[in-house]
């Protein structure tokens, strides 16, 4: 079994309770234009934080501050209780690995790895010992002679992985690391990845723009938009309590409601909408009257032919609520789990997924057919930004 040496360790400052990383306050103008605007997050030692948003909404620019290839407008970022704003990349405890690894081809993977430790001016031996410990964490012991272009896709990401981290910082950067991959291999690559920055016990802050991804691999996420951070959480947290309508539209696929709240109590809600009314199983921060977003996921809903019965309902004050028809109008077959449209009466449409847990489970839902779609209170999430 292989020995890694853990990353080296960071300031008192962790060992106090402080947070290992800091970005407080984060400022980045072009041209007056703010592409990170206010950003405050902290990351814990050890934790794989992702950064997540689409296309433009800063995350890129925030993970190149970290790296010290920008620098902030305004704003701190402190890493084991030390300001690094003013520190160049390459004083930084920091290795950053490119979307597109970023390999040299006219060296061997072995001085692939090596490279770094080389400009380092370590010795020899030291070297040696690193390069082969790196190799092995990475399964590539036999490949070392190898050239780049000799190697697959992800064993060209493995290669990329074990130099940033053959170097022992305190912070990795991944910038999109998996996005070159095909989707098999990605899936398949996301596991090998968390299991060796665990090993090593380096903290890792990523930047995708692949929901699953972050899903798969991110201890916590940040969900960015036009420069902001609009939440922070566990993946499950993202996921089930999105706090705006940004967050539950962007992360998976939901079902968006627009209604008035009607009845506001302590331990339940019942909002209206143009669809039908919505009972929600506990209480929310508003008052009557006010406009709010209701979010159901698509399979959380239960799609049949025949209307629900009592006995389907777990409360009977539910019943009546939390129940649409429409037609189907379009089915989509995608093995483990079949997805509907629906288009209600009111003519919105909505998704559902069934999980095909039988072979030809489908079967009994077809495009044209009148259906009835209904949910559990405790399924429901109101929005009100």
């Amino acid at each position: 079994m292989t020995t890694v040496q853990p990353a080296a360790p960071a300031s008192t400052a962790v060992e106090t309770g402080q947070p290992f990383l800091l970005i407080r306050n984060l400022v980045k103008e072009f041209d007056g234009v703010r592409a990170v605007n206010d950003v405050s997050v902290t990351i814990n030692k050890g934790e794989i934080f992702a950064l997540l948003g689409s296309s433009g909404c800063g995350k890129s620019t925030l993970l190149r501050m970290l790296a010290g290839f920008e620098t902030p407008t305004t704003g701190q970022i402190a890493l084991g209780g030390k300001d690094i704003v003013g520190v160049p990349p390459y004083e930084r405890p920091i290795n950053m690995m490119f979307q597109s690894y970023a390999l040299f081809p006219h060296l061997s993977v072995w001085d692939n790895i090596a490279f770094g430790l080389r400009r380092d001016g370590l010795p020899k031996e030291e070297i040696a010992e690193r390069v082969d410990k790196m190799l092995a964490l990475v399964q590539l012991a036999a490949y070392g002679k190898r050239k780049p272009h000799q190697l697959s896709g992800g064993q060209q990401q493995r290669v990329a992985l074990a130099r940033s981290l053959a170097k022992r910082p305190q912070l990795l950067l991944l910038d999109e690391p998996l996005g070159a991959l095909d989707k098999k291999l990605r899936e398949r690559t996301q596991v090998e990845l968390v299991n060796i920055i665990e090993q090593v016990g380096v903290t890792c802050v990523m930047v995708t723009h692949d929901q699953d991804e972050a899903m798969s691999m991110a201890t916590r996420i940040a969900i960015m938009s036009e420069g902001r951070i609009l939440q922070v959480g566990k993946p499950g947290e993202i996921y089930e309590t999105p706090n705006c309508r940004f967050v539950a539209d962007f992360i998976g696929s939901v079902n968006l409601f627009e209604g008035r709240v009607k009845v506001d109590e302590p331990d339940h809600v019942i909002i209206e909408s143009p669809e039908g009314s919505h009972y929600v199983s506990h209480g929310i921060t508003g008052t009557d009257g006010m406009a709010v977003g209701v979010a159901v996921r698509p399979e959380k809903m239960v799609l049949q032919a025949a209307p629900p019965s009592m006995s389907q309902r777990a409360k009977v004050e539910e019943h009546g609520h939390n129940a649409v028809q429409g037609v189907i109008s379009s089915v989509s077959y995608f093995g483990n789990e079949t997805h509907y449209q629906v288009l209600l009466d009111s003519g919105m449409r909505i998704k559902v997924a069934r999980t095909n847990s039988a072979r030809h489970a489908e079967a009994g839902l077809r495009r044209d057919q009148r259906v009835h779609a209904w949910w559990d209170g405790s399924d429901v999430v109101v929005l009100t930004s």
